[in-house]
């Protein structure tokens, strides 16, 4: 935790990579109940990108599995997730292979897809425009394409 604080507040990072480790800033109880400690609630609070990456986070060990992956939980609380394949050559995985994953661990459907595309666009490093026209232009009317009944 102190080098994801030491990346915002130091270096100004405007998204977290591997940004997974935030949720060890978030607490479970035994109903389930979630609370978010002070740097959570910084990410969130500011709509901090988390870059998450499934199949990586398994291979480095910061997920025993897809379906115990933090990614449900952080999506849940709403925080400003993107879904990522990190080196998709070292992981052997593609954007598709990690929707499809989540897919059949969280049971995401195209309309989630759709929200981590968006927030994905949203947090792209280009001007804001150029990211509103995608998300308008391109994204939306992608998905909306996929829904179409033939």
């Amino acid at each position: 935790l102190p080098s994801i604080w030491e990346a915002l507040q130091w270096c100004g990072a405007e998204r977290l990579g591997h940004g997974v480790r935030i949720v060890d800033d978030v607490e479970v109880d035994g109903s389930g109940r979630a609370r978010l400690g002070r740097l959570s609630a910084y990410v969130r609070d500011r709509r901090v990108p988390l870059e998450m990456c499934p199949s990586s986070n398994l291979q480095t060990g910061a997920a025993a599995s897809i379906s115990e992956h933090p990614i449900g939980l952080l999506t849940r609380m709403r925080f400003r997730v993107t879904v990522n394949t990190d080196n998709r050559l070292m992981s052997g995985t593609t954007m598709s292979r990690e929707m499809e994953l989540l897919s059949q661990a969280f049971g995401y459907d195209l309309d989630d897809m759709r929200w981590f595309t968006i927030n994905a666009m949203k947090s792209a490093f280009l001007p804001f425009d150029e990211r509103l026209h995608l998300i308008d232009q391109v994204i939306k009317p992608g998905y909306a394409a996929l829904t179409i009944p033939f």
